[in-house]
């Protein structure tokens, strides 16, 4: 693993070019002695401190706010924390103060102090601070608090409370709103811990709502965070229909909510929902508000029905209006892990022209859950969102296969400022399944010890009491925040090459000298389109197969070879000529992929083949002497 993932290099030139390591300068004396602090888990402390700046008042950003504020605050957050409300423009004020989630007067409680008009200036550190005070009036100090800050303005004067907020220990996730929300946002997220989410004023997308949807808590327990299984959102002509299916599955169901909103009508759509067994639920069964929030939501009470849901909407509204459905639910049991999904990045800033990788974790507890369809979305400030299927195949982006992580590379970049990113996962039965993870340590299976076979105890089989299929039909939604991106030109050319191939393989074909070299194909743009060719070398010594030195070894013929689609599996089976067949020989075989713009991939992982002068006697291991050579 490590000289497939480092291109050959030892462990320690990797860690002589890192970053801890490059701009470190020698210790001229002991290190100090550390500082030990002593935590103790607290009741969750949050206070939202939200923007409500003319601004605001564009693009029915007050109304999206206060959406999805109320949902976060009716479903999100856990019972037994406690909540503020802070609202800020040119100068900040204290809605409410703290109150502890204990029943739903006090949610309801909480709802009714949000914001629902905008005027004024910006003025974020005003609410910032304000934020603090909330904390203040129950607590003597604000760490370990928590604040949800929602602008949609650009400020100044954000940097006066930078040192306020590094000695707080409060941590602050934000929610960037719109193209001109401060650029200070991700620092101040950074500098606390925080989570960084940005929405567009597309209202197809559903952002605000993923965004508040995502911000629950750290504690480590499943059996409270709230899980998202649908976030839909269209412009739906008047008289057509917003459809959708959500699949519950039996991890999940307890406190479930499905959540309709609209941006124009004072009347509510036309709702109908079907449950597994045929049950069906109208607008009538829905708590309406249709006063300047325009929210449908229903509560199911128990555990919602496994199976799946079906929903159809219709815009009874004259013109054409943004209809969203959201659907949340918590584990249905304390003592059974729901399935999960962990959205990030490899990267919360990037420039032109390097690749993000957008990675999707999917898990039941600590065990992953592979042969899911995940789909990313990443939607930039302006411009359509782009759709891709991340893979979970070894290969491109994806280091281990079957490991529960999907990866993929995204390079459709559409201008500079922040991008978000959210992930649609669906499983189906007998497809999905969760499975016991594999050590990705080297596996001898014996040595040789004066010509003396010693046999290793075999590698463990994977059995199927290890592999369960009893997952049945599930559906996820999760958000993975937001990046930065700086430096995409105003046209862009192919700058991106193939992706590097991290699988290749070969073995030797019957007793002719043939070769079968197999891996999977990249595409034009790292894993996605295909490539225009291959360069295919060999060589004795496997450091020659080096990217500096790749050219320079002998050339295999790869006439008639095509490149796949990135991700389809390829082989190439040839004869080497002026191979020595007197001796014991190892040869390595190495590839790269070039595009039509001749943007050259990396170097793959080496692959290497050993060719016995003699045939081995039937006790010999042939596994054991590739290992020992």
């Amino acid at each position: 693993m490590q000289n497939k993932q480092c291109n050959q290099r030892s462990t320690w030139e990797v860690i002589m070019t890192s970053t801890d390591f490059a701009s470190s300068s020698p210790l001229k004396a002991p290190p100090p002695a550390p500082t030990i602090s002593l935590l103790q888990t607290q009741e969750r402390v949050l206070c939202l401190v939200l923007d409500v700046s003319g601004s605001m008042a564009s693009y029915n950003r007050i109304n999206r706010l206060r959406q999805a504020a109320e949902l976060f605050i009716l479903q999100i957050i856990e019972k037994g924390s406690w909540v503020g409300i802070v609202t800020f423009s040119s100068s900040a004020t204290i809605k409410t103060g703290l109150q502890q989630i204990s029943t739903d007067h006090v949610r309801s409680s909480l709802v009714n102090s949000l914001p629902t008009s905008a005027a004024g200036g910006t003025s974020i550190c005003s609410g910032v601070r304000s934020g603090f005070q909330v904390f203040l009036q129950k607590y003597p100090s604000t760490q370990g608090t928590e604040i949800v800050l929602l602008t949609d303005g650009e400020d100044n004067t954000v940097r006066s409370c930078f040192d306020e907020v590094k000695k707080s220990g409060s941590k602050i996730h934000t929610i960037a709103l719109g193209p001109s929300a401060a650029p200070e946002l991700e620092i101040l997220a950074d500098m606390t811990g925080g989570l960084k989410f940005a929405a567009t004023d597309s209202l197809d997308s559903n952002g605000l709502i993923d965004a508040f949807s995502t911000i629950s808590s750290g504690s480590g327990n499943t059996a409270q965070i709230s899980i998202q299984l649908e976030s839909k959102s269209n412009s739906i002509s008047s008289g057509t229909w917003l459809d959708g299916l959500i699949s519950i599955d039996k991890t999940v169901g307890k406190d479930t909510f499905f959540v309709v909103t609209w941006s124009k009508s004072t009347s509510s759509p036309l709702i109908f929902l079907t449950d597994p067994k045929g049950k069906k639920y109208l607008q009538k069964d829905f708590v309406i508000e249709k006063t300047n929030v325009r929210t449908a939501r229903l509560k199911l009470n128990g555990i919602a029905e496994v199976g799946d849901w079906t929903y159809s909407i219709q815009n009874t509204h004259s013109e054409a209006q943004v209809i969203s459905m959201t659907v949340t639910t918590r584990a249905a049991s304390s003592t059974e892990p729901p399935v999960t999904v962990k959205v990030y990045m490899n990267r919360d800033s990037n420039n032109f022209p390097n690749p993000v990788i957008v990675y999707a974790e999917v898990s039941q507890g600590f065990l992953p859950v592979i042969g899911a369809k995940v789909i990313a979305t990443v939607e930039p400030e302006s411009g359509t969102a782009v759709e891709m299927e991340l893979l979970d195949n070894g290969a491109g982006a994806d280091i281990v296969r079957h490991d529960g992580i999907y990866s993929r590379y995204f390079t459709s970049f559409k201008g500079n400022g922040r991008y978000n990113i959210k992930a649609r996962v669906q499983g189906k039965e007998k497809t999905a399944r969760r499975i016991r993870r594999q050590s990705q340590a080297l596996y001898v299976p014996g040595f040789i010890e004066d010509d003396v076979i010693t046999m290793n105890p075999p590698r463990p089989e994977v059995s199927d009491d290890k592999i369960q299929a009893d997952l049945g039909n599930f559906s996820r939604i999760a958000s993975g925040g937001s990046f930065v991106m700086a430096g995409v030109p105003a046209n862009p050319k192919d700058v991106f090459p193939p992706g590097k191939i991290t699988d290749l393989e070969v073995e030797l074909v019957g007793d002719a000298g043939e070769f079968l070299l197999s891996w999977t194909a990249p595409g034009n743009d790292y894993d996605t389109g295909k490539a225009e060719r291959y360069e295919i070398k060999r060589s004795a010594n496997a450091l020659e197969l080096r990217d500096a030195t790749f050219q320079s070894a002998i050339s295999v013929n790869t006439t008639g070879l095509t490149p796949a689609v990135a991700g389809v599996r390829q082989s190439l089976q040839f004869k080497a000529e002026n191979v020595n067949r007197d001796n014991d020989t190892i040869i390595y075989f190495a590839i790269r992929a070039i595009d039509n713009s001749n943007n050259v991939g990396e170097v793959s992982n080496i692959a290497r083949a050993v060719m016995l002068a003699s045939p081995l006697p039937p006790s010999f291991n042939k596994e054991i002497i590739h290992t020992c050579l």
